[in-house]
């Protein structure tokens, strides 16, 4: 079954969500029409006076890579949402972007006096890839209590040990010292590595820090992954995975992998944004209840349920008894809304072409979501999906199956203007069906 569907009168107003049959019913009947495809909405066609509300929760669990929604009526789950966040790309968007600048910097103004000192940050500040998730969830939670009565708000407060993620007997003073308690960063790892190189075993020549794992395909800077290796070896790795590199060296291979432990990026970046998306949900005027990542866990185990992000949520806080009235969750995406660089360069950060300032084609624009009835080659068919846009009418198309190209824009019907995220389509086509 999937999600219950939201419903607003002609005036705007909040009402009960109703059951997918009952929304399907009114749609027939002509009595309502879909006011917005994600999340499902219907509006109806007359005013509903004196509506008998009734109180939800909005329940949710935040992540690192994936944040789970669900919003919870009188012990029953009615609605539930994965909302898949983008910190990643934006971290690694904005290391490409100060390559970039620094040689076009150093190309341009080589001798200009350095002004990266002279900015300063405002209180609270957050990381841009960290701000987004935040952003994220409060997105949705506003868009949520435009359609639906929330009377609360339960958020998970989850903080990770990450000394204790690493080493469970870890206790008294190791615990408060850490792992480079007395050391420099350079200093340590030509300790630990014998001051020699990692990868060739020569002595007495300038070495470097190195990564293990690449950074450059999400690699840490962790001390486990650094380790030091000559000029000559740190050149000719690169950013090749380990693995490939020293795959006629199996011995060494394993010397390396074995101090390599997992990052704990996502265990930071929860611990980031626990207290500012809480403070944050608490100006939206709505009573927040805060719980702990022990009683999630408690009640999902009590109660039988499936490790999943929407289920988890569904489990945040104090929870009794839970009937799950939906088994398909809305999967959402974020996107982002599109990129504000105007000059392209190649590879190595030269500009190559500028694009046009015109974002809109024949009346679609990058992120729509259309459905487009291809008549003949190889993607014959219909097709859902998110919208890239070409100033030639030419198209292409990101569907759940992959990428369809070419789509000619005489072909594309919108069903959902570009706001900055992709859905699943399969629970609104279930839905209301064909």
């Amino acid at each position: 079954m999937s999600n219950f569907v939201f419903v607003i009168d002609t005036n705007g107003q909040q009402l009960n969500p109703v059951h997918p049959g009952q929304a399907r019913r009114l749609l027939k009947l002509r009595k309502a029409a879909i006011y917005r495809r994600y999340p499902l909405t219907i509006v109806l066609k007359y005013p509903v006076s004196q509506p008998k509300l009734q109180p939800h929760q909005l329940k949710i669990d935040p992540g690192s890579k994936v944040s789970g929604l669900a919003i919870v009526r009188n012990d029953k789950v009615i609605w539930g949402a994965e909302l898949t966040h983008r910190g990643q790309q934006i971290n690694n968007n904005l290391e490409s972007r100060r390559a970039i600048r620094r040689h076009r910097r150093n190309r341009k103004t080589r001798y200009r006096k350095p002004r990266f000192l002279n900015r300063t940050r405002k209180a609270g500040w957050l990381p841009p890839s960290i701000e987004s998730r935040i952003e994220n969830i409060l997105t949705w939670v506003n868009r949520i209590r435009r359609y639906v009565p929330i009377a609360g708000i339960s958020q998970e407060l989850v903080k990770f040990d990450t000394q204790a993620m690493e080493n469970p007997e870890i206790s008294g003073i190791e615990y408060q010292q850490g792992q480079l308690a007395g050391y420099e960063i350079r200093e340590y790892l030509l300790e630990k590595w014998g001051r020699k190189c990692a990868y060739c075993n020569t002595e007495n020549v300038p070495l470097e820090i190195e990564h293990i794992h690449p950074k450059s395909k999400g690699g840490s800077s962790r001390v486990s992954n650094l380790t030091i290796a000559c000029r000559a070896c740190n050149a000719a790795k690169g950013n090749l995975d380990v693995k490939d590199f020293l795959a006629e060296k199996p011995d060494l291979l394993n010397r390396l992998l074995t101090g390599v432990k997992q990052p704990l990026k996502d265990a930071a970046a929860v611990n980031s944004i626990r207290w500012q998306l809480c403070n944050r949900l608490k100006e939206t005027s709505l009573p927040v209840e805060t719980s702990t990542g022990g009683r999630t866990k408690y009640n999902r185990t009590r109660l039988g349920l499936p490790k999943t992000h929407w289920l988890d949520a569904a489990c945040v806080g104090v929870v009794g008894h839970l009937k799950i009235l939906t088994s398909q969750p809305l999967s959402i995406s974020a996107k982002g809304w599109g990129s504000r660089q105007m000059c392209q360069t190649n590879k190595y950060g030269f500009p190559i072409k500028h694009k046009t300032r015109c974002k809109e084609f024949f009346g679609f624009e990058t992120g729509d979501m259309v459905q487009a009835t291809l008549k003949r080659g190889k993607f014959a068919g219909t097709h859902v999906g998110r919208l890239i846009v070409r100033a030639s009418g030419v198209f292409e198309m990101i569907c759940e199956t992959g990428k369809v190209s070419p789509v000619r824009h005489k072909y594309c019907r919108a069903i959902h203007r570009n706001d900055g995220y992709m859905y699943s389509l399969s629970a609104f086509v279930q839905c209301i069906g064909n």
